[in-house]
């Protein structure tokens, strides 16, 4: 039996590494593998903070190993704490653009005008969320805004526990006091 007749993996699993502690800097990225680059977004990115200096480095290593130089990266500058104009990444540097493409979107270009559109998944995400968004970003026929895919994968809050009432006197007990 050839590997192409296994059954594939059902499309919302992650490598269990998702689950464990990743420190700043370090990429937790999946990109869609079709070639038809069809659906809205090609990939899926989750920054453990929002240091661009210090998330930026190890996406651009990665995504430069299969995709090759990176020249530029759109981001929204009021979703990181401060923005550089350019970063030098493994001796290439790399333009940073303040482009308002939304704090859930970054738009990476090699070359230049190829572009790649990738899910900003907030660092504070649960790992369960994080993995639902990215497993949908990826899909080759998503056709879903990147917002959209963020809302539709965080959890409802729990409801506040209502505050115990204060009980009223009883009628009779102040008068019993004097």
């Amino acid at each position: 039996m050839a590997d192409s007749d296994l059954p594939r993996p059902y499309p919302l699993l992650l490598p269990d590494e998702i689950h464990r502690a990743v420190e700043p800097g370090t990429a937790l990225l999946r990109l869609e593998t079709t070639h038809s680059r069809e659906g809205i977004l090609d990939g899926a990115w989750w920054p453990r903070s929002r240091d661009i200096e210090t998330e930026l480095p190890a996406l651009i290593s990665v995504l430069t190993e299969h995709l090759g130089p990176i020249t530029r990266v759109g981001v929204d500058a009021s979703a990181w704490n401060g923005l550089p104009t350019r970063l030098v990444i493994d001796d290439q540097v790399v333009h940073l653009d303040p482009d308002p493409v939304g704090d859930d979107t970054v738009l990476i270009t090699r070359g230049h005008n190829d572009h790649f559109a990738l899910l900003v998944v907030p660092p504070d995400t649960t790992a369960d969320a994080a993995r639902e968004a990215m497993a949908r970003a990826v899909r080759a026929d998503n056709i879903t805004q990147a917002t959209q895919i963020l809302i539709a994968t965080t959890p409802e809050p729990e409801p506040e526990p209502e505050p115990k009432a204060e009980r009223e006197p009883e009628a009779g007990a102040a008068d019993a006091a004097g």
